[in-house]
């Protein structure tokens, strides 16, 4: 039975078969006895992409991974990283360092900043991440998203890459219509001009 740490674009939580190329986290999140979710969907800011392989290091996926036993960091894991992003996430300065500091300059770059921290980041991106924002969704016409950032078209998650327009799934993209009208924003802002300042985000294949 597959654990409910599947992570769409919206930033909600299923349980699917489909793993995906990264995984990450946003805190402690699950009970380790049972291995079920406590009912929160994050316990800190730092929402983080991580590579699933690392020095060889092992973990159980949601058993008692922390010192002296405890819980440790619930595993998250996400079709790619564009996912990853539109979710709120940002690449991890611990296991994927020359990505994050790419990011890094890309978010300063993007969002007129001098230089910019990663509690920074994580406060900027809590305020706009479709999960823990309060205000409502940005509404874009297609035609000024940058690459890879996501918009919601009918519920379902579009992007487009290089002039074509893809849907999202757990199983890859797949080929779509462009839209035709604005759409509400998934990716938060402050990624979107990350994206647009040169960030390039690792894609899972595209859907034949």
């Amino acid at each position: 039975m597959p654990l409910q740490n599947r992570v769409d674009p919206f930033g909600a939580l299923h349980a699917v078969p489909v793993r995906g190329l990264f995984t990450g986290n946003r805190g402690i999140l699950h009970e380790p006895e049972t291995r079920r979710l406590a009912g929160r969907r994050w316990t800190t800011r730092a929402w983080i992409v991580c590579t699933c392989d690392w020095k060889d290091r092992r973990r159980e996926v949601w058993g008692r991974n922390g010192p002296n036993g405890g819980a440790g960091w619930t595993e998250l894991f996400f079709v790619d990283e564009v996912t990853a992003l539109a979710a709120g996430h940002r690449p991890c300065f611990f296991c994927r360092r020359n990505d994050a500091r790419a990011f890094q300059s890309a978010f300063a770059a993007g969002n007129g900043l001098s230089s910019v921290s990663a509690p920074q980041m994580d406060e900027k991106l809590h305020a706009e991440r479709r999960l823990s924002a309060r205000g409502a969704p940005v509404a874009l016409r297609p035609d000024d998203l940058p690459d890879a950032a996501m918009i919601e078209v009918d519920g379902d998650a579009l992007v487009r890459r290089k002039g074509r327009w893809l849907r999202w799934t757990f199983d890859g993209y797949v080929e779509t219509c462009e839209p035709n009208a604005p759409a509400a924003v998934i990716t938060p802002p402050s990624t979107m001009a990350t994206l647009r300042a040169g960030y390039r985000p690792v894609w899972a294949h595209l859907r034949v």
